[in-house]
């Protein structure tokens, strides 16, 4: 089959660029001596997260007690729940822990006590705010510091280290502040795993993760593991961000124009929000969103005349008059939510389907 021949809309994985950019980020990960543990939540694949561990990534990272379970069941046996943990999925927790080593997230008093009270001997991990002021305990707070000595004390938990996300190099303005907010995450970490030392308080690992910091830091001194997820696909807030190319984009939504009325200055596509989500793209974009579309896929050349403008349940409204029938590839803004409107990759080599992938999508 090939891909002209597809229905639409359909979700398009370029095994080239996925291969590559999984390769890259390996060595990326070797290069700065740091373990890499890949967030799966990016697309939910088996076959993609068995490439990972081929290329040396030392476990998995999910988000959710669904991943957690169906790659459990799939022979991936050490993973990071990184997430704060839901008490009401303790029970599913515990079923997961008994096939896999299982790392939990904490950031409150309230949910180490309700672990503890819940008995089973998770590996917890203490969220710590880098910065992003989402989740995770102060750092220079002192009752940070006695949340980490409760989870190094305990007689029931195992305190698997501290662990940050720098969601906010999403927010950067240029290469440079993404490659400041890298190193701040660094230099929070490490000075808060220093303070918990000096309190006497061993501290296994210290956890770190985002492609945007990844794509750019200069090192990770101090640092054991990085999580980042985003690098398999990429996406057109990464090449916004400076984190890579067009061409080096992996998934990309394939899509009809279904409407084109007469006088009109606008079209109608078949990708609406169940198919690219409603992220409002990268902050400082050349223009505001819902997707680019390809002029030219193979050089990465990107329409400057049309793209998409809005999206509704179903409904993508496109910016030009295109004709019925004509179909578009389309540069998601975030490719980790477009991927979780599919149920399956369509994987391609040039235009030729070559494979068709599960997406392992759930609660």
């Amino acid at each position: 089959m090939r891909i002209p021949d597809l229905p639409t809309p359909a979700l398009l994985l370029d095994l080239p660029r996925l291969e590559a950019n999984l390769a890259r980020m390996a060595e990326r990960a070797r290069s700065l001596r740091v373990a890499l543990r890949p967030h799966i939540k990016t697309h939910k694949c088996l076959e993609i997260a068995e490439r990972q561990r081929a290329l040396g990534a030392s476990g998995i990272t999910v988000s959710t007690r669904y991943e957690a379970q169906a790659f459990a069941e799939h022979g991936f046996d050490d993973l990071t729940w990184a997430f704060p943990v839901p008490l009401t999925r303790l029970p599913e927790a515990q079923a997961v822990a008994g096939r896999a080593r299982l790392g939990l997230v904490a950031d409150t008093a309230e949910t180490v006590a309700a672990l503890e009270r819940f008995g089973h001997p998770f590996h917890t991990w203490l969220k710590v705010d880098c910065g992003y002021h989402r989740a995770g305990v102060d750092p220079c707070r002192d009752s940070s510091l006695e949340l980490a000595r409760v989870l190094h004390e305990s007689r029931v938990l195992r305190f698997a280290g501290i662990l940050s996300h720098s969601g906010h190099a999403y927010h950067a303005g240029s290469r440079a502040d993404m490659a400041a907010t890298a190193e701040d995450e660094r230099r929070v970490m490490t000075a808060f795993a220093a303070r918990l030392r000096e309190a006497g308080i061993r501290v296994p690992q210290v956890s770190v993760g985002s492609t945007p910091a990844m794509s750019v830091v200069e090192r990770l001194d101090g640092v054991d593991e990085a999580r980042p997820g985003n690098y398999a696909f990429y996406d057109y807030t990464q090449t916004v961000l400076g984190s890579c190319t067009v061409t080096d984009c992996a998934v990309t939504v394939l899509a009809s124009v279904v409407s084109s009325q007469p006088g009109a200055r606008h079209s109608v596509v078949d990708a609406g929000a169940l198919a690219l989500s409603k992220d409002a793209g990268p902050q400082h974009g050349p223009r505001q969103t819902m997707g680019e579309m390809f002029e030219d896929y193979a050089t990465g050349r990107l329409r400057a005349d049309a793209h998409l403008v809005s999206v509704s349940q179903e409904h993508g409204v496109v910016n030009a008059r295109l004709p019925v029938g004509q179909r578009l590839r389309i540069l998601p803004n975030h490719s980790c939510l477009t991927t979780a409107c599919f149920d399956e990759y369509h994987v391609v080599q040039g235009d030729t389907v070559v494979d068709r992938w599960k997406i392992w999508r759930g609660r």
